[in-house]
């Protein structure tokens, strides 16, 4: 059987009441919790009195985290140590990391190498990024945007893979590549956890829309997909009151389910 995940960041805790009920509810399975910088001793109880699984989401280059630049090493670890306890207060199954941006792969293996924890997961990029922050555009490559660098950042550093269909699409489209191929060419690194959203399937950029608002053949993905997947929704939230949009998307996604 499918697991859907529900996708939330750390200090998201105008949702702690709504999501104990979809759980008991049976609308998802777990959440995927993206642990904010400075946030851990603030938030940490809320979501741990909810007795719900979690998988956590360590910080990325929106927090200034850089695995691929050996100058930030020392900052990546200062950042992460909060995603640990996260991952430790809440019995996290998967911990998922960013590889990186505009720096070497190689370098991303080795710092990673150095996180030791059997639960982390390195998650796929696509060529370009979505979003102009700290000082990046639209124009700055990503670490981790194919399966050869995938596949050595796992083997090297000993650690899994989280593969983001999404992320796939935009990085074929950037580079001119057939995306249904470099979905199984991921495949054959056996994910052990994917993302999903909707998006323009043409694009190179990241849209994270609701499930049947893109153009994403949900059909042909989920022909190729494995049976049986821990499958976090990445999809925009509409309101604070509410998570009636992620209703209507896990409902979507299970119509496409083998």
């Amino acid at each position: 059987m499918n697991r859907i995940g529900l996708k939330l960041w750390s200090t998201n805790l105008y949702y702690a009441p709504i999501v104990e009920k979809l759980y008991n509810d049976n609308v998802f399975d777990y959440i995927e919790l993206s642990a904010i910088p400075n946030s851990y001793e603030d938030t940490y109880r809320v979501w741990k009195n909810l007795n719900i699984p979690f998988i956590i989401h360590a910080p990325h280059f929106m927090q200034g985290v850089n695995f691929s630049d050996y100058k930030k090493e020392e900052y990546n670890f200062e950042i992460i140590k909060e995603t640990f306890k996260y991952a430790n207060s809440l019995n996290a199954e998967y911990i998922i990391f960013h590889p990186g941006i505009n720096g070497d792969y190689k370098e991303t293996a080795r710092q990673m190498s150095k996180l030791n924890d059997s639960r982390v997961l390195v998650e796929n990029k696509p060529y370009n990024i979505a979003v102009k922050i700290n000082g990046l555009s639209e124009k700055d490559v990503c670490v981790g945007y194919n399966m050869e660098q995938i596949k050595y950042i796992s083997e090297t550093a000993n650690i899994g893979i989280c593969l983001d269909v999404g992320h796939c699409f935009c990085a074929a489209n950037g580079l001119k590549e057939d995306k249904y191929k470099m979905i199984s060419d991921f495949l054959t690194l056996k994910p052990k956890m994917y993302h999903i959203s909707d998006g323009d399937i043409n694009s190179p950029i990241d849209k994270h829309y609701s499930i049947g608002k893109g153009s994403y053949d949900f059909n042909k993905i989920f022909s190729i997909l494995p049976k049986d997947i821990t499958l976090t929704l990445e999809t925009e939230k509409k309101s604070k009151e509410n998570l009636d949009c992620f209703i209507d998307d896990c409902k979507n996604i299970k119509t496409f389910f083998n």
